[in-house]
């Protein structure tokens, strides 16, 4: 009996992935340019520390749905303390991450030692960490901010955009955490079957705890390269933001039910959901329809998802 060959669920995305770029660039020429390309990456390396971070959850099977909230939370923090000749540029980075890992913190308490579902928990802390943000900033843009922090999210090294240098050390250390570490090995038994991890000896709350921890310190991470990046600590920022981040990691072969995936895939998502994003927005595509096509994309995924588990 023959045994059907199976491909690695990386090479189709990568596969499409290049396809849809050969179609964008065949439909307009500018996809191309140096400009664009540089562009892209900049804007993909927000959505993708969120994505990395959320690859953490949904490992475990859980979810975090406060993810555009914490960078709203974090980004006005961050530049709260970024103003001109105040602190060391270190400060509001430290600050902003802090702050994403303290509010990821929260979540992974309430989920483990609650007991409360993490839908509910991370939509909790969605809605209070965006009152927050409007509180610490009076409902107002946080503005001038020093070079050296706006440098983050503006400048580049070796041509390379600073925040897509960010992105890569972000991926790469989460991927050899995940793959080579044994509490990233304790990540994949929690997601894959609970109890018989629990039963194994592995301490699931801890592991859980440490996913969302990370996950909101990435996002602490994402709120400061976005706030260094538009120059303002902006407290309606990062709307929606969590639903790419899910859709990066769900299309990049993570299922919602924990115990597969991996960095790799979502980054791959992550450029998937980022080209269409800037594709659309050179086909001149009104931004009614592009919510539309990326609500049919987060559903397809999901749907892939379970379809795989069928």
């Amino acid at each position: 009996m023959t045994k059907t060959r199976k491909w690695p669920p990386q090479l189709g995305l990568a596969i499409a992935l290049a396809v849809l770029m050969a179609g964008l660039a065949a439909a307009r020429p500018g996809f191309i340019t140096l400009g664009n390309l540089v562009n892209l990456v900049r804007q993909i390396s927000i959505n993708g520390i969120l994505a990395v971070g959320v690859t953490y959850v949904l490992l475990t099977g859980g979810v975090d749905l406060s993810l555009g909230s914490l960078v709203a939370l974090t980004g006005v923090i961050a530049a709260t303390f970024a103003h001109p000749g105040e602190y060391a540029v270190v400060v509001p980075v430290s600050a902003g991450i802090a702050a994403g890992a303290l509010c990821g913190a929260i979540n992974g308490v309430l989920v483990t030692r609650g007991r409360m579902a993490p839908f509910v928990v991370t939509l909790g802390m969605m809605t209070s960490a965006r009152g927050l943000a409007l509180l610490a900033s009076g409902g107002r843009p946080v503005s001038n901010l020093s070079t050296a922090f706006t440098r983050i999210g503006s400048g580049d090294f070796a041509g390379i955009p600073a925040p897509t240098w960010i992105l890569l050390a972000v991926a790469a250390a989460s991927h050899v955490f995940l793959r080579n570490m044994r509490m990233g090995r304790h990540v994949y038994a929690v997601g894959g079957n609970e109890s018989a991890a629990r039963a194994s000896g592995v301490h699931v709350n801890k592991v859980k705890m440490v996913c969302y921890t990370v996950c909101g310190a990435m996002a602490g991470l994402a709120g400061v390269v976005l706030a260094s990046r538009i120059t303002t600590g902006q407290p309606n920022a990062g709307i929606g933001y969590e639903l790419d981040a899910i859709a990066a990691v769900v299309i990049g072969g993570t299922s919602l039910n924990g115990g597969t995936g991996g960095v790799s895939g979502t980054i791959l998502g992550a450029l998937l959901i980022g080209v269409i994003n800037n594709g659309l927005d050179l086909l001149n595509v009104s931004s009614y329809y592009q919510q539309v096509i990326k609500g049919v994309i987060i559903v397809g995924a999901v749907w892939l998802d379970r379809s795989k588990k069928s």
